[in-house]
């Protein structure tokens, strides 16, 4: 990979660590500034629900935010596209699609194959 494509992907993922952060932000302000009062238990129920399914969404980014990271360490030490599991490229279109992967299309598929082979079991 060549310095002009992991400065594409820096700038990628540095644009999607900020997203994260601005939308954990803005969570943050609605939930600290509701004080909504519902006397209909559905509403109070529905509005809990809201506030679970936002925080279950949040923990799975704060999860991509450490990803985030770790790829960025990734382009600064020159590992980043290549697979940790078989040391082969990543191709260009598999980093644009997921950015913060670690392993080729060939040995997420095998992964894959393991993982449904074990739940099968």
């Amino acid at each position: 990979m060549d310095y002009k494509e992991r400065e594409y992907f820096r700038k990628k993922l540095e644009e999607m660590s900020q997203q994260l952060l601005s939308e954990a932000d803005k969570t943050i302000h609605e939930m600290t500034d509701h004080s909504d009062n519902y006397p209909d238990p559905a509403d109070r129920a529905t509005a809990e629900s809201d506030r679970s399914f936002e925080l279950r969404i949040r923990d799975r980014e704060r999860k991509l935010l450490g990803k985030i990271k770790e790829a960025l360490e990734r382009i600064d030490d020159d590992s980043y596209g290549i697979c940790e599991a078989c040391g082969d490229d990543i191709s260009l279109k598999r980093l644009e699609a997921r950015p913060v992967t670690t392993l080729c299309i060939t040995c997420k598929t095998q992964q894959e194959s393991k993982e449904k082979a074990q739940q099968g079991r």
